[in-house]
């Protein structure tokens, strides 16, 4: 599993490179999701894809951008499943996107997950890896000058923090998820919302505490980040950093899955959070 690692690793400084110099308007192609595609998505999700399948640990591979699994080694032992450029819309305005990644076993479901990670493309480029329940988080940072990962710690997560980051068009939200926002807000947390699901969860882990969520709404009923590429991957890294992540009321990693690229709603964040969360809003119904 190293190697998939190290591969992510090597991968990330020529990506941040594709994002630097590449084409990034828009093309006339959609993904699975209904996303318009940037050229940048394909151009990068080809990149990773070439370097993943020259790995003889990696029975498949699949793609937020692909349609189908991707067979590379029938032989293989991990099956990894990745979003090649999360939040790619946000580059326009220069804002900081990120590559998600998620490391199974036998088959693409949560309760398979054996490791996990992100890179982050920001004014510094930065990689956090969770490959073990029983360790913390690794966060590194690379070093243009020395072309090394330098290890910045391990990531951890107080009981509670103080930012709320929310997703989903308001129009749409429901009552419950309104009201849990407002209460978040009265007990003095602060607005952190990029739209870019890396930097916003970064910036949770990094400040050791708050609240992202990406609740059901009216125009996606079954929320809009989608379980392998997104939600189970972050999810583990959650647990991991001492946290929990929930789709509202169930663990996210226990969740099934009835297709490959299914969403679900998602709640990351510190345990007083998410206890609130799983309280089902009893605030609202005062």
């Amino acid at each position: 599993m190293q190697t998939i690692l190290d591969c992510f690793a090597s991968l990330a400084p020529k990506i941040q490179e594709l994002i630097i110099f590449g084409e990034t308007s828009y093309t006339s192609h959609t993904n699975q999701s209904g996303d318009i595609q940037l050229a940048l998505d394909i151009q990068s999700d080809v990149f990773i894809q070439e370097q993943l399948s020259a790995l003889p640990s990696i029975k498949a591979i699949f793609s937020e951008e692909k349609e189908d699994i991707f067979t590379t080694n029938p032989n293989g032992k991990y099956l990894v499943a990745y979003d090649p450029i999360d939040g790619s819309s946000l580059i326009g305005g220069n804002l900081s996107v990120g590559t998600i990644f998620g490391i199974y076993e036998e088959s693409f479901e949560g309760k398979n997950l054996k490791a996990s990670g992100y890179i982050l493309y920001g004014p510094r480029l930065e990689m956090v890896v969770a490959k073990d329940k029983d360790s913390l988080p690794l966060h590194s940072r690379y070093n243009p000058k020395t072309k090394k990962w330098d290890i910045q710690g391990e990531l951890t997560l107080e009981n509670q923090g103080n930012i709320n980051a929310t997703g989903g068009s308001q129009k749409f939200w429901s009552k419950e998820h309104k009201a849990m926002v407002e209460h978040f807000f009265s007990l003095g947390y602060r607005l952190r919302y990029s739209g870019g699901m890396v930097p916003d969860l970064h910036q949770i882990l990094i400040k050791k505490g708050g609240i992202f969520s990406y609740p059901s709404t009216q125009d996606h009923p079954n929320g809009k980040l989608r379980k392998l590429f997104e939600v189970f991957p972050f999810a583990f890294v959650f647990e991991c950093a001492g946290g929990e992540a929930i789709d509202g009321e169930r663990r996210l990693l226990d969740l099934p899955i009835s297709h490959s690229h299914e969403t679900s709603a998602c709640y990351f964040g510190s345990k007083n959070e998410i206890e609130l969360i799983k309280k089902g809003f009893s605030y609202a119904r005062k």
